[in-house]
């Protein structure tokens, strides 16, 4: 049920209204049976709107709502009278979705604010009518335009979750604990591997009223940008977190090279993730002395700040905040 409330990844086909056709009428009236041309535009057909909704987390609601039909326009009338336009229709998606056209893979919207309104599928103009074009030299044009079509097609949204920080590091490495720790959230923790099987969000309280958004995402294992493990199907939530903070507990048998692993599937995924500021935290250290953390911290990538955490203990919490604290709000990586 946990896996299955959460969806980041919809499949939907999206028409919207067609024009509605303008009108080739003439006035006709007692004394004036041929006063002129008199027909109105149609209407323009409705269009399907994409809004940013802050309260949504999943494009669970959309689920079973995959054939979005926005109203066509309404036909021009007599006495220059238009037709009415098609009602749009609006789709509340969470921030950070992206929509996608499925055949071309173009990326066509992208909804970062609340309240964020963008005409996503534009619905057809309706066409104008003969009263638009009498003219000195056509003062009874008996032709209208018709309405331009509605567009239609198969269509992706995508979600990739908006947060300042995200966690990064194999399953068990005590990332859903220390999301519960430093947060609010409520993230289910075990003992055995891929606990996190969705995407789970924490506010963190800093000082002086302030506060940052972080992410627990699915642990990695080596191989997740080839699809293996929960990894590949998170890893596109990676690209939005400006901060990404690797977790390697104080257990592990080779810290340096369970780095590597996780940078490494990070930039096979996407090299630009690259670009991002990382930093690294021993969790799990409380069962570490001084000597052990010294000897741990001599074999860690050099230029990677990093701080030895327990969240049983809440040793180096304060610390932790601080440094992701400073790095959101350092120069970005040139």
């Amino acid at each position: 049920m946990e896996r299955g409330n959460f969806v980041d990844y919809i499949r939907i086909s999206v028409k919207s209204g067609k024009g509605g056709a303008g009108s080739a009428h003439f006035m006709r009236t007692k004394y004036n049976p041929e006063a002129g041309p008199d027909g109105g535009d149609g209407g323009r057909g409705g269009h399907i709107i994409l809004r940013g909704n802050s309260q949504l987390w999943t494009l669970l609601h959309l689920r079973w709502y995959k054939n979005v039909v926005a109203e066509d326009g309404g036909n021009g009338r007599d006495n220059n009278s238009t037709g009415k336009n098609g009602e749009d229709v609006i789709i509340e998606v969470p921030l950070g979705t992206q929509a996608f056209d499925e055949e071309t893979g173009d990326l066509e919207v992208e909804i970062l604010e609340d309240g964020e309104e963008v005409i996503w599928i534009p619905g057809g103009q309706g066409g104008r009518g003969n009263s638009y074009f009498k003219s000195a030299t056509n003062q009874a044009p008996d032709y209208a335009q018709p309405g331009m079509p509605s567009t239609e097609g198969w269509k992706v949204l995508e979600l990739k979750m908006l947060a300042d920080v995200g966690l990064v590091g194999f399953p068990n490495a005590g990332k859903s604990t220390l999301l519960s720790t430093i947060t609010a959230a409520t993230p289910k923790i075990a003992d055995y591997a891929f606990t996190t099987l969705t995407p789970q969000l924490g506010m963190v309280a800093y000082r002086n009223d302030r506060s940052f958004c972080i992410a627990d995402l699915p642990g990695i294992i080596e191989g997740a940008h080839e699809g293996k493990g929960l990894g590949h199907r998170f890893l596109r939530h990676i690209e939005r977190n400006p901060v990404l903070l690797f977790l390697i507990p104080a257990d592990s048998s080779d810290h340096k090279k369970d780095y590597e692993i996780l940078v490494n599937e990070l930039e096979m995924y996407n090299p630009e993730l690259l670009d991002k500021q990382f930093l690294l935290a021993i969790s799990k250290s409380d069962m570490l002395d001084d000597e052990l953390k010294e000897a741990i911290a001599a074999e860690l990538p050099a230029g990677v700040p990093h701080v030895f955490i327990s969240s049983v203990t809440q040793q180096g919490l304060s610390q932790l905040k601080d440094m992701l604290w400073d790095a959101l709000n350092a120069a970005p990586k040139e």
